[in-house]
C-alpha cells in the first residue's frame, strides 16, 4: 500500500503553534508566508532534521561521528518521510583547487577525452588533472596563482641599505638576517636602491639560493637567496604552521600574482601541448558551456562517442538551468548563492534515484523574471521522476508551479506559526491571506523620480567579462543595478566601484556575527545600557546582568545548556538544570527593573520592547529594526538563528540614522514576502532623504519600478553582456529595445 502524503502532527519548533499538516508526495508543494511566520521552522527545522536524523541513525556509531548532528524536532509524530535532499543557498565554497568543472563531475570526463584522442598522445587520464602531481604547473603547483613577495611594500628605493631599505619585519640595519644582505659584499651599502644597476637589483630581489663563503656572515649562514626567494620559504610555504600574530605582520608584505609560468592556466606544459582541434584542457574549461557544447560536438572520432554523449548532457543540463554563462574553470568560491543553488540541482538531475525529498530554499534568488520559467521546468522535472519536491519560496512566477500550496502565517515570529491556507494556486488567488491579497498585485512605475547632476564614475574595466565599460552612479539618488544573471552586474558593483569608492558601505546578506553569545541587543549596542539601568535601579554591578561575565550562571557558564561528550558518540547538548537554560545565575533574577527580570527583558520581542523603555537612545535604535520588518524577533535571540535575508536587514536597521554614505545592497528582497517590499523600498527611502547615494543589485520589478534611476546590464550572462544598456529612469527604460528587463515592465 502506497502511503500518498507526509504527515506532520504537533510541530511546535520555535514559533510553530502545535500545528498538524499533511503533504502530498510526489508532488510539488510550495510554502509561502511573511518572512519570520514559520515556514522554515516546518521544513528544515521538523521535516529536514527528522529525515537527515533517521538516515544517519542507520549508519554505525563510529560513522556518525563524522555526520552532521540532528537533534529531535519538536513533533509528536512524523510519518512517512522520505530521504531528504536538501538544496540551499549555502555557498559551495571549496578551495582555490574546486572549480565548476571539478564540482559537476565534468572535468573527468574531458580529461578522458584528452587522454583518448588529444594529440601528441600523453596516456593516463588523470595525467590531465591539475590536482594531480603529473599534471599541475610546478611553480603554482596546479592554483594558477602564486603568493609573493610585494616588492614595492618591502623595499624603499629611496634609501640604502644602511639607511634601512629593507621594510620586512626583522631586517632593521644590524639585525642578523639584515646582515644576510649588507655583509655579503655584493652591494655597496651605501648606494641608494633605486641607483642599483638591473643586475644589482635582480641579485637582490630575486637571486635564486646559492652558497657563498660562510665566513663573510659572521659563520651564520652559508646559502645567499634574493628577498623573494627567502621570503617565500619562510614565510609563505610554512604560513599554516604560523601563529595569527606572525600572519599579521607578514600580510601588508604579501601579494597574489598570475602564475608567470603557466600563466595561470594551472597545467604543466607538456599538458598544455597535447591538443584536440587546436585547442588545449585549458582552453577547453576556460570557454562558457554554450561554446564549449559547440566545440565538443564537432568531434566526430566513433572511438570517444560514448564520451561526447555524456559530455553534450551535462553542458546541456548547466545550460537548460541558466549557467551557460559560466565556464568549467571558474572557482566554485566565486559562485553566488542563487549560482551555487544552480550548479547543486544539476547534479541531482542526473541522479537516478527517485522517491526522494527534494528540499529547495528559495530556489528563485538570483534569477531574472526571464529565467524563472527554467527553474519551474527543473522543478516539474524532478516530480515528473516520481519524487517529491518541496519549496520555500516568494516568487509568484515560482508559486504558479505549485501542485499544493501551504501559506504560514498570518504574521511573523510570535504572531505567527499558524497554517493559514492550504490548496490550489487559483484558491489562494481568493484566499483572505497576506498572500492571496498580494500576490496579483504590482506597483506602479515611479511617476517623478529624483534627478542628480552629480556623478561616481569608475574607470572603464575589463574586469571578468565587462567590455571596457564604466560605471556613472548618480549621487544622492536611489540607483538600481539590473540584468540577467551572469551579465556583470555584480562585477560592475562589487568587483569595480566598490574598489574605487572604498568608504561604500556594502549591506549584503553574510551572517551578521555567528557568535552564539551575540544578539540584537549586543548587536545594536544597547546591551550596555541596558545592564547599567538595571544596576543603578538595584544598586549592583553591572557585570551581574552580563551571562558573559559575573552573572554567568556558573554550571554552564552561560551557555544555557551542557555539552557532554561522549567520545565516539554524538556529543549531546542538554538543557542546563541549574538556570533551565536562562543562562544567568539564580540571585540576578531577582533583580528587577519596571517590575522585570533581566531575562524577561531579553525574551520580550523588539516591538513589545519599544514600548517598555523610555530612553529615547534606546528607544531610537531598537526602532529601526522594527522600521526594517525584524519586530517580531527578541531581543535576546542569537543571532547565528538568522537568515540571510533577516541579516542583511539588521545591518541595515544600523545605518538608517546616518547620512551622506554610499550605500550597495545586493538584492535585499532576498527572503521578503510580497507584502514587505513596499517596506524595504520605504527604508531606501529614508536612507536617500537623508543625502546618501543608495545602489541595489536587484531582479525583483517592483523594486525597479520604484527606482530613480536604472542602470540595465546586458544583453545575456557571460561573454554576450558585460555591457551598459541603458541608463536612466524606469519611465524611459521600457522603450530600450535590447533590454530583457524591459520586456517584463
Amino acid at each position: 500500500m502506497e502511503h500518498k502524503c507526509i504527515e506532520i502532527v504537533g510541530a511546535r519548533a520555535n514559533n510553530l503553534k502545535n500545528i498538524s499538516l499533511k503533504i502530498p508526495k510526489k508532488k510539488i508543494t510550495i510554502f509561502t508566508g511573511v518572512s519570520g511566520s514559520g515556514k522554515s521552522s516546518i521544513v528544515f527545522e521538523t521535516i529536514a532534521q527528522e529525515a537527515g536524523r533517521q538516515l544517519n541513525e542507520t549508519f554505525s556509531k563510529f560513522i556518525q561521528g563524522f555526520l552532521p548532528k540532528y537533534g529531535h524536532p519538536d513533533v509528536d509524530a512524523i510519518e512517512n518521510l522520505s530521504l531528504a535532499i536538501i538544496v540551499d543557498q549555502k555557498r559551495i565554497g571549496g578551495n582555490s583547487r574546486s572549480t565548476l568543472g571539478t564540482i559537476t563531475d565534468i572535468n573527468p570526463l574531458i580529461r578522458l577525452l584528452f587522454s583518448r584522442i588529444g594529440q601528441p598522445q600523453i596516456g593516463p587520464s588523470h595525467y590531465f588533472s591539475f590536482n594531480d602531481p603529473n599534471g599541475m604547473c610546478k611553480t603554482c603547483e596546479g592554483i594558477g596563482r602564486i603568493v609573493t613577495l610585494d616588492l614595492d611594500k618591502a623595499l624603499d628605493k629611496e634609501k640604502s641599505l644602511n639607511e634601512g631599505a629593507i621594510l620586512l619585519p626583522g631586517y632593521k640595519p644590524g639585525n642578523w638576517q639584515w646582515k644576510m644582505y649588507a655583509s655579503t659584499g655584493f652591494f655597496d651599502c651605501d648606494k641608494k636602491i633605486k641607483d642599483y644597476s638591473k643586475e644589482e637589483y635582480d641579485k637582490l630581489a630575486y637571486s635564486k639560493p646559492v652558497k657563498i663563503n660562510s665566513a663573510i656572515v659572521e659563520g651564520m649562514n652559508s646559502t645567499y637567496a634574493g628577498l623573494v626567494e627567502r621570503f617565500i620559504s619562510q614565510n609563505i610555504k610554512t604560513e599554516f604552521e604560523k601563529s595569527e600574530a606572525s600572519r599579521k605582520k607578514i600580510e601588508p608584505f604579501i601579494t597574489e600574482q598570475q602564475c608567470h609560468n603557466c600563466g595561470g592556466k594551472r597545467y604543466d606544459e607538456s599538458i598544455l601541448a597535447s591538443r584536440i582541434m587546436g585547442y588545449s584542457i585549458a582552453d577547453f574549461t576556460a570557454l562558457q558551456v554554450d561554446e564549449l557544447l559547440e566545440l565538443i560536438q564537432k568531434i566526430t572520432d566513433n572511438n570517444v562517442k560514448p564520451i561526447i554523449k555524456n559530455l553534450t548532457e551535462r553542458l546541456k543540463d548547466l545550460i537548460q538551468i541558466g549557467l551557460d554563462y559560466v565556464s568549467l574553470d571558474r572557482e566554485t568560491s566565486t559562485l553566488s548563492g542563487g549560482e551555487s543553488q544552480r550548479v547543486k540541482m544539476v547534479k541531482h538531475l542526473t541522479s537516478s534515484l527517485t522517491d526522494v525529498m527534494y528540499i529547495f530554499d528559495e530556489p528563485s534568488i538570483g534569477l531574472h523574471p526571464r529565467d524563472v520559467h527554467r527553474l519551474n521546468e527543473l522543478l516539474v522535472k524532478l516530480r515528473d521522476k516520481g519524487n517529491t519536491v518541496i519549496v520555500v519560496e516568494h516568487d509568484p512566477d515560482v508559486i504558479r508551479v505549485a501542485d499544493f500550496i501551504v501559506d504560514v502565517g498570518p504574521q511573523a515570529g510570535a504572531n505567527g506559526g499558524r497554517i493559514m491556507f492550504e490548496g490550489s494556486y487559483s484558491d489562494l488567488l481568493t484566499a483572505k491571506t497576506l498572500t492571496g491579497e498580494y500576490i496579483g498585485r504590482s506597483l506602479p512605475i515611479k511617476s517623478k523620480p529624483r534627478t542628480s547632476n552629480d556623478f561616481l564614475e569608475t574607470k572603464k574595466s575589463n574586469l571578468h567579462n565587462l567590455k571596457n565599460v564604466s560605471l556613472r552612479i548618480p549621487k544622492g539618488i536611489f540607483t538600481v543595478v539590473t540584468g540577467v544573471a551572469g551579465s556583470g552586474k555584480s562585477t560592475l558593483v562589487n568587483g569595480v566601484f566598490a574598489k574605487e569608492y572604498k568608504d561604500a558601505i556594502i549591506i549584503d546578506q553574510s551572517a551578521v556575527s555567528a557568535n552564539l553569545r551575540s544578539n540584537p541587543a549586543t548587536f545594536t549596542g544597547i546591551m550596555d545600557q541596558i545592564r547599567k539601568l538595571f544596576a543603578d535601579e538595584n544598586k549592583v554591578s553591572a557585570g551581574l546582568f552580563s551571562y558573559n561575565s559575573e552573572g554567568a550562571c556558573e554550571a554552564c557558564k552561560g551557555r544555557g545548556y551542557i555539552e557532554t561528550d561522549l567520545s565516539f558518540m554524538d556529543s549531546v547538548e542538554t538543557l542546563c538544570e541549574e538556570c533551565c537554560g536562562k543562562r544567568y545565575k539564580h540571585e540576578v533574577l531577582a533583580y528587577k527593573y519596571n517590575g522585570r527580570s533581566i531575562v524577561e527583558v531579553l525574551e520580550m520581542t523588539i516591538a513589545e520592547a519599544v514600548n517598555f523603555f523610555s530612553q529615547k537612545e534606546i528607544k531610537n535604535k531598537l526602532k529601526y529594526i522594527v522600521d526594517v520588518g525584524l519586530h517580531y524577533m527578541t531581543l535576546g535571540q542569537p543571532l547565528d538563528t538568522l537568515s540571510g535575508g533577516e541579516c542583511q536587514r539588521l545591518k541595515l536597521a544600523k545605518e538608517l540614522s546616518k547620512k551622506g554614505n554610499i550605500y550597495i545592497m545586493d538584492e535585499p528582497t532576498t527572503g521578503l514576502h510580497m507584502s514587505d517590499i513596499t517596506g524595504i523600498l520605504n527604508l531606501i527611502d529614508r536612507l536617500v532623504e537623508k543625502g546618501n547615494t543608495v545602489i541595489v543589485i536587484e531582479h525583483n520589478l517592483d523594486v525597479i519600478r520604484n527606482a530613480d534611476w536604472i542602470i540595465d546590464v546586458g544583453v545575456e550572462g557571460g561573454s554576450k553582456g558585460g555591457q551598459i544598456l541603458f541608463e536612466g529612469t524606469p519611465g524611459d527604460l521600457r522603450n530600450c529595445k535590447e533590454s530583457i528587463t524591459a520586456k517584463y515592465l
